[in-house]
């Protein structure tokens, strides 16, 4: 089973994103793990490590998706 991340900040686009993008995974072939930057400010260096450059993101084995332009990594690491 693959492994998907999806890394927000909990802005509006974050969770639109998370709730559009996530309802059209097949779980049956993704195991999906949120990952909220905003409350999980231990987990952005994890963010930089997979390519992660703005949230909302999704990273699918290693394979990064910016799915919209809500606040680049740099903004929530100083946020």
């Amino acid at each position: 089973m693959a492994r998907a991340v999806f890394y927000h900040a909990g802005c509006p686009i974050c969770v639109d994103a998370e709730q559009v993008v996530l309802e059209y995974l097949d779980k049956a072939k993704i195991n999906p793990e949120i990952v909220h930057l905003g409350t999980e400010r231990n987990r952005i260096e994890d963010a930089e490590k997979a390519g992660i450059k703005s949230v909302p993101a999704l990273v699918i084995d290693q394979n990064v998706y910016h799915i919209n332009y809500g606040a680049s990594l740099e903004d929530v690491k100083n946020g």
